[in-house]
C-alpha cells in the first residue's frame, strides 16, 4: 500500500513538472510615467518556424501571449489618444482588425476571476511596423518619460505600437 502511495506520488510530481515545462516563460514591462507605476505581465510564446502574427483570423480576438491572460496594472490615468483608462487592473487581448492593422481589446479584469476577462472597456489602435529582424519570442516594452509612454509589442517581424499619456 505504502509503495503504491509513493508511485502515485512520483507520477504525479512528474505530470506536474512536464506540465510546468511545456508552458510558456512569462514577462513582464514596467515604466513609471508621471511619477506613476505602469506594468504588464504577459506570457511569452515563440515562433518556432510559424507566423502566429500572419495566421491571425481577422475580427477573432486573441488573448495577446500565451497561458494565463495579459494583465495592465497602472497605477495613473492613461490616455491614447481619445481612449482614456482610469488608474486599475485589466486585461488585455488583441484583435487584428486588418491585414498589417490591429488594436488592443482593453476588459476589466473579473471580480470573480481575476484571470479572466470582464466587460470590455476600450479598444486601442496600434501603430504597425517591419522590424529589420525577427523576434523569436513575444516581447512587450513599456517607455515613458515624464507624462508620455508607449506601449510596444515586437513578433516575428512586426512591431506594434500606441503612444499614451499618463496623469
Amino acid at each position: 500500500m505504502i509503495q503504491r502511495a509513493a508511485l502515485l506520488g512520483s507520477i504525479l510530481a512528474l505530470a506536474a513538472t512536464q506540465a510546468a515545462a511545456q508552458m510558456n516563460p512569462r514577462g513582464e514591462a514596467k515604466a513609471t510615467v508621471s511619477g506613476k507605476s505602469v506594468s504588464i505581465e504577459y506570457g511569452r510564446p515563440s515562433l518556432k518556424g510559424r507566423d502566429m502574427l500572419g495566421e491571425a483570423k481577422v475580427g477573432t480576438p486573441w488573448r495577446l501571449g500565451a497561458d494565463a491572460a495579459t494583465k495592465l496594472d497602472t497605477q495613473a490615468e492613461l490616455a491614447f489618444g481619445d481612449v482614456k483608462l482610469p488608474k486599475g487592473a485589466y486585461i488585455l487581448r488583441a484583435t487584428k482588425v486588418a491585414e498589417g492593422q490591429w488594436q488592443i481589446n482593453v476588459h476589466r479584469s473579473s471580480a470573480e476571476n481575476p484571470g479572466s476577462p470582464g466587460d470590455k472597456v476600450a479598444d486601442i489602435a496600434l501603430s504597425s511596423s517591419t522590424l529589420p529582424e525577427s523576434v523569436e519570442t513575444l516581447t512587450i516594452e513599456l517607455r515613458g518619460e515624464k507624462d508620455k509612454g508607449e506601449f510596444e509589442m515586437k513578433w516575428g517581424t512586426a512591431s506594434l505600437k500606441a503612444s499614451f499619456t499618463a496623469k
